[in-house]
């Protein structure tokens, strides 16, 4: 960051050497002579000594000074509080156009399913175009897509397709906005304090977004709450749009939409062929595959124990709010080599918490076992930093599309497996066993990990890795 800097080097600090018997001032501090008979000339005046240069702010201050990530973090507060109230609007709305359960519970299923064919069939644009320009379109194009949704005359079939098309965008915007911080705050610890925010916000939107979406649809129909969306996109696009500079693409643009979608399988392939880089985003994509089963099966479970309706949304905010206050903690307290170094343990103990539901814990001990598996997932401050050292600049969109595209695959895959897993065992088993497996596949990744840090690959690999990891920093 830059500071402000001390006086210039050149300013005279040094007394003039005597010339008379009266020794005269410097030059700068000498006053203009009387009006009156004679030289006279005024006191010298003592140098007034410089003010000390204002502290630079540190940790999360320091990320809030950079003008352009206050723009991105405003966009990102706006556009995620708008499709929170939208998938509950829209989950309302399809259930009273059709009285279906299935149909409004594959309402919600719809925001993660596209993500992957989005992630990895369109995340060469995050690389082909400048970033600023695919942000604002993304925003636009989902903004139309709502707006579309408010058509009384849209079937439902036709909402469902809009939620796909929106949960398809969606991978695009986040891996180039997460591509474009390296831009806007460096490849250091503004990036990584910067993506904690952004984290933070959207551990918070869900807790808020849902509780601001039901006093919404008290007050207005479903569509009346939709249209909240339209307008917190809109803003969104504006605030990139005029908030953040505009930057050259990543990578040269090609010639049709074919070399889009080759670029985007070719990146793909770069990815998940690089050993490192492959095993970094698993560590970020397992963990988070087996944690999700106690949300998912929050309702039977509160039945299970014979909890108060009230208790289903203790269950469901728990791991938030230990995520929340772990990250603030981790980001703020702990400096760059340390979070770097609770990396691989954290991630390891994560799933342990877990383990309580094997004597099916009444609701204060389920509540704490979830509040500290959320805190578990603070060692991502610290992965953050290592996935942008290892993937080459001109990858950094695609690779971080995909990362995003995989991350809400893999949770809604964890949801289904466990809400599956219920169907034939009591559902405190299938937690319990989440944990349990989750933590076995977690250590034998950690190993993987370890082994591809610089310095422990063989000779070729480390030169491979070289050639393709090495950026300017």
């Amino acid at each position: 960051m830059p500071t402000e800097s001390p006086a210039p080097a050149d300013t005279p600090r040094t007394p003039p050497a005597p010339a008379a018997p009266v020794p005269a001032p410097p030059p700068e501090r000498a006053a203009r002579p009387d009006p009156g008979p004679g030289p006279t000339l005024r006191e010298p005046v003592a140098p007034v000594p410089d003010a000390p240069a204002p502290a630079a702010p540190r940790g999360y201050r320091a990320v809030f000074a950079v003008t352009e990530f206050r723009a991105v973090f405003a966009a990102h507060l706006l556009s995620l509080l708008g499709v929170v109230v939208s998938e509950l609007a829209l989950t309302v709305l399809v259930y009273d156009l059709t009285g279906s359960p299935l149909l409004s519970a594959l309402t919600f299923a719809l925001g993660l399913l596209p993500y992957m064919i989005g992630g990895t069939l369109f995340a060469g644009v995050a690389d082909r175009y400048p970033a600023r320009r695919v942000l604002v379109v993304c925003d636009l194009l989902c903004a139309a897509c709502v707006a579309v949704m408010l058509v009384p005359a849209t079937p439902v079939a036709g909402l469902l397709a809009l939620r796909c098309l929106v949960a398809a965008i969606a991978p695009v915007f986040t891996g180039t906005r997460m591509a474009a911080l390296t831009d806007i705050l460096g490849e250091g610890d503004l990036y990584v304090l910067g993506r904690s925010l952004l984290r933070i916000v959207s551990q918070s939107a869900m807790l808020i977004g849902f509780g601001a979406g039901g006093v919404l649809l008290t007050v207005l129909s479903p569509r009346g709450a939709i249209t909240v969306t339209v307008v917190t996109f809109l803003c969104s696009a504006a605030l990139l749009r005029f908030g953040t500079r505009d930057r050259p693409a990543r990578a040269g643009t090609g010639d049709g939409g074919g070399t889009l979608l080759k670029e985007s399988l070719s990146g793909a392939r770069l990815v998940l062929g690089d050993r490192r880089i492959r095993a970094l985003m698993l560590l970020f994509w397992l963990p988070a595959m087996f944690v999700v089963a106690p949300e998912a099966l929050a309702a039977p479970y509160a039945d299970a124990i014979g909890a108060p309706p009230a208790a289903l949304g203790l269950l469901l905010c728990a791991m938030a709010v230990g995520h929340i206050g772990a990250e603030l903690f981790v980001g703020s307290a702990l400096s760059p080599r340390n979070r770097s170094r609770i990396v691989l343990p954290v991630a390891a103990a994560g799933l342990l918490p877990l383990l309580v539901y094997v004597v099916r814990p009444g609701l204060p001990l389920a509540l704490a076992a979830l509040a500290l598996a959320g805190a578990g997932a603070a060692y991502v401050i610290g992965l953050d930093q290592w996935f942008v050292d290892a993937v080459p600049q001109e990858l950094r969109g695609r690779a971080m599309t995909l990362l995003t595209a995989g991350l809400m695959t893999v949770q809604g895959l964890g949801m289904a497996l466990a809400g599956l897993a219920a169907e034939f065992f009591p559902v405190h088993q299938v937690v319990a066993g989440s944990g349990i497996i989750g933590t076995v596949l977690t250590l034998l990744l950690v190993a993987e990990v370890r082994g591809t840090a610089p310095g422990r690959m063989s000779d070729t690999e480390g030169r491979d890795g070289a050639d393709r990891h090495v950026t300017s920093r």
